[in-house]
């Protein structure tokens, strides 16, 4: 079950959501944390894909680890992030179509262990207000981009 999920309605194609959220290289220009994302394993967007995630809140810098676990084009794309051997997270999206384009889903799953969590609030803070305001930032950015005419 997701510690946090939210949904978007956006006027264009779930296929069309799909492509930009899988595009992880471009992620930090949807994400408020995540800066850069780098594929770590060749093939791109897909199951067993890895990548690295290069993040910052305020003055604090960090990389994760991710690996792809969910990728079907116009459904689901998903994945989980860990710091070596850590668990950290699941990030799912999932695209639904409706009348008037699809619904995305942004959904976060902490996977963190609970002395972690104690551990590293001081300096990352409480993680489910800020990714929840992650989640809502993220969306809509991604519901700008979709919903913007590419330049002629």
């Amino acid at each position: 079950m997701p510690d946090l999920t939210e949904t978007i309605s956006v006027e264009a194609p779930a296929e069309t959501l799909y492509v930009l959220v899988s595009d992880l290289p471009r992620m930090g220009e949807w994400s408020p944390e995540c800066t850069r994302v780098t594929w770590s394993s060749a093939g791109g967007p897909e199951v067993g894909a890895r990548f690295v995630g290069h993040n910052r809140a305020g003055a604090v810098r960090w990389f994760t680890f991710g690996r792809v676990v969910a990728a079907e084009p116009g459904r689901r794309f998903a994945f989980t992030i860990h710091f070596g051997p850590v668990p950290i997270s699941l990030w799912d999206y999932r695209f639904e179509p409706t009348d008037a384009g699809c619904a995305v889903t942004e959904s976060w799953t902490d996977h963190r262990p609970a002395a972690l969590r104690l551990l590293f609030r001081p300096i990352f803070g409480n993680r489910v207000p800020r990714n929840a305001h992650g989640i809502r930032t993220t969306l809509t950015r991604l519901k700008s981009a979709a919903e913007t005419p590419a330049p002629a």
